[in-house]
Formats: C-alpha cells, sequence, structure tokens
C-alpha cells in the first residue's frame, strides 16, 4: 500500500513541476524579445568632407602715451575679429584710464563664527576635519601663536546664530559672530 501512495505522490509532484515550468510559457502567448539597436562607428572619417577654414589675422600694436599715469608708453594690443575690415580702415584709438573707486559690497553681506582659538595646530585641524564631517564649513586661521577655528563665511546670519548653539552642544564652546572680512578673513 505504501507503494501505491508513494507512486501516485511522485506523479503528482511531476504534473504539478510540468505544470509550474511548461504552463506559463504556453498560456504567456507572444513574447517581446528586446534587442539593444547598436549604431557602427566608422573607424576614420570620410576624406571628401570640406573643413570650414578661416582666416587667422596678425594684431595690431599701437604705441601711445597714457594720460596721468606712470607709464609714459605702452603697447596695447587689438585683434581684428571682422575678417572684412581692410587695413586701411583701421583707426588709432585712444585709451582713456579712469580711476575706480574700490568697493567692497561683500563687507555687509557675509558672517562667520570665530569658534575658538588654540595654540596646538594639530588639534585645531583634528576638530575641523571633524566639524567638516559633520557637515559644517569649517577652516583654520593661523596667526602668531594661536590658530583660529572659523565657520563660514555664510550670507545668513540667522543661519549662523543657530549653528552657534549647535556647536556649543558638539564642542562645548561657544563661538562668536563677526562680519566677514574677505580682504582680512
Amino acid at each position: 500500500m505504501a507503494s501505491k501512495f508513494q507512486s501516485r505522490l511522485v506523479g503528482t509532484i511531476i504534473l504539478v513541476a510540468v505544470g509550474v515550468i511548461v504552463l506559463p510559457d504556453v498560456l504567456d502567448g507572444e513574447k517581446k524579445h528586446y534587442k539593444e539597436e547598436l549604431a557602427a562607428i566608422p573607424l576614420k572619417p570620410d576624406v571628401g568632407t570640406e573643413v570650414e577654414s578661416f582666416e587667422v589675422l596678425e594684431p595690431i600694436v599701437v604705441q601711445t602715451a597714457l594720460p596721468d599715469s606712470p607709464v609714459t608708453k605702452s603697447s596695447i594690443t587689438a585683434d581684428v575679429i571682422d575678417a572684412e575690415v581692410n587695413e586701411d580702415e583701421v583707426k588709432e584709438v585712444e585709451v582713456v584710464i579712469n580711476d575706480v573707486i574700490e568697493k567692497n559690497d561683500y563687507q555687509e553681506s557675509a558672517w562667520i563664527i570665530q569658534l575658538m582659538a588654540l595654540k596646538n595646530a594639530d588639534n585645531a585641524k583634528t576638530l575641523v576635519n571633524d566639524l567638516q564631517k559633520r557637515g559644517y564649513q569649517a577652516h583654520i586661521k593661523q596667526e602668531d601663536e594661536f590658530t583660529r577655528v572659523i565657520i563660514g563665511p555664510d550670507a545668513s546670519k540667522d543661519k549662523l546664530e543657530r549653528q552657534i548653539k549647535e556647536l556649543q552642544k558638539v564642542t562645548g564652546s561657544k563661538g562668536q559672530l563677526l562680519k566677514f572680512k574677505p580682504l582680512n578673513p
């Protein structure tokens, strides 16, 4: 009796396996096979193609005296871009140099946090690396005896004020918010 049960069990397993393997292919219908389309790349370009050529003109050197300048003569090079301009049409150009008032537009727009000043430069570098890993824009500024740890610059004063509180939790040091001076950070 056990042999009939075993035969039926084996037969059932074979039928189920054939059903699981073969029936999905039979009932699936048309299968779409995607073939990757490759474009052939030519090994070398066609020789018969025309290459557009441009005429390269020599620069014109003009000697002129500059007013109110410690330099009395200066050579000014002008490149002629338009190929249709004849050399007869080129005119001498007088160069006027105006004094420009230097404005530092960034003086009021950026802020930094001076976090701390350490005597040991290696400790400052280690702290800066740790702060950079945490996402802060940290830098060091070397001075005579001290190495200052600076966060920023950033245009948002509010953002840096929030970061002062976060940095105090991380480092135990309360930083000082200062205006950023680009020429002397």
